[in-house]
């Protein structure tokens, strides 16, 4: 299912909407299902493979989830306007209430992994995650240290095993 040509061709769109407004991150680990809006992030070529990197903090409900689940899907909203949706699930947490009963967002099975994608999107990518590391201060430049830290991220790079339009 992997289709490299949509790849490159949702790269803009993917850039663009991490930076303005996110997309979804969803992931799951048996009855535990959880999706954040993630503004950071990109997909790019690692062991010649098609991969989507993502950060999760560890404060994040996500995160003992990610962990446990090793995969992750990503949806990205292409003509719908979800912004309101975005803004709520990159301002609450999961631990707090459920982000689908709020927000009216649905599930659709993925494809390849056991993660659901976002229904209401048009544009996935399924990931397995084949390495993860978590951001050493030591190394980070002082001026990003003092903007946004002191929770410091762990990168989760996910091979891209499927990447799908579901408007097309």
């Amino acid at each position: 299912m992997i289709n490299d040509a949509l790849i490159i061709e949702s790269l803009p769109l993917v850039y663009q909407r991490l930076a303005k407004g996110g997309v979804f991150l969803t992931v799951k680990n048996g009855a535990d299902v959880n999706t954040m809006t993630i503004g950071w992030g990109g997909i790019t070529i690692f062991w010649g493979k098609p991969v989507f990197i993502v950060p999760v903090r560890e404060s994040r409900y996500t995160f003992n989830i990610i962990n446990s689940a090793k995969e992750f899907t990503v949806s990205v909203p292409v003509n719908v306007n979800l912004a309101k949706e975005l803004a709520y699930c990159g301002t609450r947490s999961g631990r707090d209430g459920n982000k689908f009963t709020a927000t009216g967002l649905t599930l659709t099975p993925g494809h390849i992994i056991d993660t659901p994608v976002i229904t209401q999107c048009e544009l996935h990518f399924e990931c397995k995650i084949v390495y993860h590391q978590t951001m050493d201060p030591e190394y980070l430049d002082s001026q990003i240290k003092d903007r946004f830290y002191p929770d410091y991220h762990t990168m989760y790079y996910g091979e891209i095993v499927a990447c799908y339009r579901t408007d097309r």
